[in-house]
């Protein structure tokens, strides 16, 4: 355990427990730090690196990326960090930490302030023209085609440089808006807007002429599979809440099909859907073992709509799903 400041106090954090969530490329860990290719750009050198205890002036937690394309994303701190690989707000990684680790052992001596994780959160309505709606050269060359960025509205932030990828609530209200870098992988979110946690992205683009909803991580793994002609969602990441499940569940689909990530995070999202959704919907489990790619949106460039298409294809449904229809 060490020392992360949150919220203005010191909490211990198992910063290694918390990084082994997730998979690291050409990774090398030692005592007191990791070292791997960086999460933040698509990296195949061990360039970054982790300090999983104090060092120093540098406190634990502290990351570094040697080959950052710009300064915002050369250095920072663990929150920031896990912000980044959860796929959610700074508030929501804080929220996620607090929760966790109130009451271990390591923190039993020190006041906290609990999260309040029922309070209204979102602080102001957005405005629909904080987003430039147009077709995105970045997206293009991922597959994505004009018709189903003009569908989705995605375009360009009025304010900032980066890809601006909408997320609506299922009534059509603008709730928040994910910024994305168009060189490497950094993001962000629309300041003091409705927490990701509470939304589906793509729950307002619903089509009733499909029978099949497949649910995934990413946003843009959402947009390739409909490129392939399917309604799709996405959590925004590798947890979800009951917010969410609860929007999953109202939408008009006869079955679901899961496709986490082809990692062990992606294993555990799957797992995790099965569990919320068994037993009421008729679901089905992507089998990546048919291909080696990490996601949809790889399948979709490689392979085109018809890689898609075979995945779906060659899915195994049940009504009672279990977590070892994983791999078969």
């Amino acid at each position: 355990m060490s020392k992360i400041k949150i919220r203005g106090r010191d909490i211990f954090i198992d910063i290694r427990a918390e990084l082994n969530e997730f998979e690291w490329f050409k990774a090398k860990w030692s005592d007191n730090k990791l070292i791997a290719a960086s999460p933040f750009r698509y990296d195949r050198s061990p360039s970054f690196f982790v300090l999983l205890e104090e060092k120093g002036e540098y406190p634990a937690g502290t990351w570094g990326d040697s080959g950052a394309y710009d300064e915002e994303w050369k250095s920072g701190g663990l929150v920031k960090l896990l912000s980044f690989l959860r796929n959610e707000t700074y508030e929501e990684t804080h929220d996620y930490l607090l929760s966790k680790y109130v009451n271990s052992p390591a923190n039993k001596d020190i006041t906290l302030i609990l999260p309040r994780l029922q309070r209204e959160t979102f602080k102001r309505v957005l405005q629909h023209d904080i987003v430039e709606i147009q077709a995105s050269p970045y997206l293009t060359k991922r597959g994505i085609s004009t018709e189903v960025q003009a569908e989705a509205k995605v375009g360009k932030s009025r304010h900032y440089g980066f890809v601006a990828i909408p997320w609506y609530s299922p009534d059509g209200q603008l709730s928040n808006v994910k910024y994305r870098a168009t060189k490497g992988k950094a993001f962000f979110y629309e300041r003091n807007a409705r927490p990701i946690r509470e939304l589906v992205f793509g729950a307002d683009l619903y089509n009733r002429s499909y029978d099949d909803l497949i649910i995934c991580e990413a946003e843009i793994d959402a947009l390739s599979w409909r490129v392939a002609g399917y309604n799709a969602v996405a959590i925004g990441g590798v947890s979800f809440t009951k917010q969410q499940i609860d929007i999953i569940r109202r939408l008009p689909f006869k079955r679901l099909v899961v496709a986490g990530d082809n990692d062990k995070a992606g294993v555990r999202f799957n797992a995790k859907i099965i569990d919320a959704l068994k037993g009421r919907h008729k679901l089905a489990v992507v089998q990546w073992s048919y291909f080696s790619f990490k996601d949809a949106n790889e399948v979709l460039l490689a392979k085109g709509k018809k890689g898609l298409q075979f995945l779906v294809n060659s899915v195994k449904t049940t009504n009672l799903p279990h977590v070892q229809l994983f791999g078969q």
